[in-house]
C-alpha cells in the first residue's frame, strides 16, 4: 500500500487525488479552504468552462507558456477524456461558442460536487481548513539518502502542517494553485515549496486580466460592451495578438473574453513598453463597403448635424467619442462632410486605438502566468527530477493558455498525470 498526499483541493489536486486512489493505496487530501473547488466555484462567470471541444493539437495551440511539455499530458487525458469522465459520472455537458464546455445546469458548484462524490467513492481522506507549512524529505527527517538510482537525490518523506505535525508519505502532489484570485487561497505557497526544494520557480505575472489604459476615452465609455468586434495588440508596427469576439471598457482600460487572452500574451512585453490596442468596430465590412454604409446613413437626413447622424453605426455611449476623434465639427451638417473627413471617420472606426501601460492585479487575474520550473519535471508523469516521489501540478505550473476551458485542461490533464504517477510509484 503507498501512502499519497496531494496539497490543493483545486481541480488539478482532485483529480490527482481521484487517480492516485488505485487499489490498496491510502489517499490524503489537504486543503486550507472550507471547501474543495472554492477557484472553480467562480470559474467561467460561475458556470465553471470545464474544457473545450477540441482535439490535442488544438488544444496544445491555444496553450501560451511550455506547450510542447504539454503532449504527453494532453494525449495521456485529452478534453475527450474529461468529458467522458464527467459524464459517465453523471453530469450532462453542453458546449456553446467557442467549443467551450459547461454542465447543462450552468452551475460550477455541480461540477465540484461531481468531483467530490468521486473522492468520496474512491475512499480519498478529505480534510478541509488545514495548512501545509512546508514539504519534508527524507534527508531532513535523518533517513538514508542514498537511493537505489544512484543519483542520491533525495526523496519526499511527507509535510509538515502549520500546528508541526508532520504527516509521512511515499508521494506528494503539489497543487496548490498559483497567484491569482488569492481570496480563494491561491497565495503562491507552493511555489515556496518548489524553492524550498531546490526547484527553479519563474518570475509570476497575473494573466487573463485587463488591460489598464491611460486614455481619457476609458472613463468616458465605462461599462459600454463591444460585441462582434476584432480587436489587435501591438508593439509599434508588430502585431502579438489578435481576436474577434466581445470586449468591455472599464473606468481604468478595458476588458472582456477577446481582449483577457490578449493578456497572457502581452504580459511580459507590457512590464518594458507601453503597447497599443487597435479595435476594428466594424470588421464584417471592408473600407468600401462601410463608406457606402455611411453615406447611406447621411443621404437619409442630409441635413442632420453630424453628431446626430451615427445612431445606426454606433452604440449612444460610442458616438460622442467618435465625433471628437475624427475631428469633425459636430454641429457640421452630413451634407457638408468632406470625402477626406469620411476617409477620417472610416480610418478610426476600422482602428480604433487605446494606450496599454499595464496589466491590474493578481486580484482581478483569472490566472498565472509563471510557476514552477517545467525543466526539472518529467512530462509524461509530473514527478520532480530533484526530490523523488514529489509531483506537481495544475497552475502551481510554469504552464498558461488562452481563455476558452484550455486553462481547467492544463489542471485536469496534470493533475491525472500526476495521481496516476504517483500512484504507481
Amino acid at each position: 500500500m503507498r501512502r499519497i498526499i496531494v496539497v490543493g483541493g483545486g481541480a488539478a489536486g482532485m483529480m490527482a487525488a481521484i487517480q492516485a486512489a488505485g487499489p490498496g493505496n491510502s489517499v490524503l487530501l489537504l486543503e486550507k479552504n472550507e471547501k474543495l473547488g472554492k477557484k472553480l466555484y467562480i470559474t467561467g462567470k460561475g458556470r465553471c468552462n470545464v474544457t473545450n471541444d477540441c482535439d490535442v493539437e488544438n488544444l496544445l495551440a491555444h496553450v501560451v507558456t511550455n506547450r510542447k511539455f504539454l503532449y504527453s499530458a494532453f494525449h495521456g487525458f485529452s478534453s475527450q477524456d474529461m468529458k467522458g469522465f464527467l459524464t459517465e459520472r453523471g453530469l450532462k455537458l453542453k458546449t456553446e461558442r467557442g467549443n467551450r464546455v459547461f454542465p447543462v445546469s450552468d452551475h460550477s458548484s455541480d461540477v465540484t460536487a461531481c468531483l467530490a462524490r468521486e473522492l468520496s467513492r474512491c475512499g480519498v481522506e478529505v480534510r478541509l481548513g488545514v495548512t501545509v507549512e512546508k514539504l519534508v524529505t527524507k534527508e531532513e527527517e535523518g533517513k538514508t539518502a542514498a537511493f537505489a538510482d544512484g543519483e542520491g537525490l533525495p526523496h519526499i518523506a511527507g509535510v509538515r502542517m502549520a500546528d508541526g505535525v508532520v504527516y509521512g508519505a511515499d508521494a506528494v502532489i503539489v497543487a496548490t494553485g498559483g497567484c491569482s484570485y488569492p481570496s480563494t487561497g491561491s497565495t503562491g505557497d507552493g511555489h515556496r515549496f518548489a524553492s524550498e526544494t531546490g526547484h527553479e520557480v519563474t518570475e509570476c505575472f497575473p494573466a487573463l486580466v485587463p488591460f489598464v489604459s491611460p486614455d481619457a476615452w476609458c472613463p468616458a465609455l465605462q461599462g459600454l460592451a463591444l460585441k462582434n468586434v476584432n480587436v489587435a495588440i501591438y508593439d509599434g508596427k508588430k502585431k502579438l495578438y489578435e481576436e474577434f469576439g466581445e470586449m468591455l471598457f472599464t473606468h481604468f482600460g478595458v476588458s472582456g473574453p477577446a481582449i483577457l487572452s490578449g493578456s497572457s500574451v502581452a504580459a511580459k512585453k507590457i512590464r518594458k513598453k507601453h503597447l497599443t490596442l487597435s479595435i476594428d468596430l466594424k470588421p464584417a465590412l471592408a473600407r468600401e463597403q462601410l463608406d457606402r454604409r455611411i453615406l447611406k446613413d447621411f443621404e437619409s437626413g442630409k441635413n442632420r448635424q453630424f453628431r446626430n447622424a451615427l445612431s445606426d453605426l454606433y452604440p449612444a455611449k460610442l458616438i460622442p467619442v467618435m465625433v471628437e476623434r475624427s475631428q469633425i465639427p459636430p454641429e457640421k451638417r452630413v451634407n457638408e462632410i468632406t470625402r477626406e473627413e469620411r476617409e477620417n471617420l472610416i480610418s478610426l472606426t476600422k482602428a480604433f486605438t487605446l494606450t496599454l501601460s499595464g496589466l491590474r492585479g493578481f486580484g482581478e487575474a483569472i490566472i498565472t502566468q509563471g510557476g514552477v520550473s517545467v525543466k526539472e519535471l518529467d512530462p509524461a508523469t509530473m514527478e520532480s527530477r530533484r526530490v523523488r516521489g514529489l509531483y506537481f501540478a495544475g497552475e502551481v505550473l510554469d504552464l498558461d493558455g488562452v481563455t476558452g476551458g484550455y486553462n481547467l485542461q492544463i489542471a485536469w490533464s496534470t493533475g491525472y498525470a500526476a495521481g496516476r504517477a504517483a500512484a504507481e510509484g
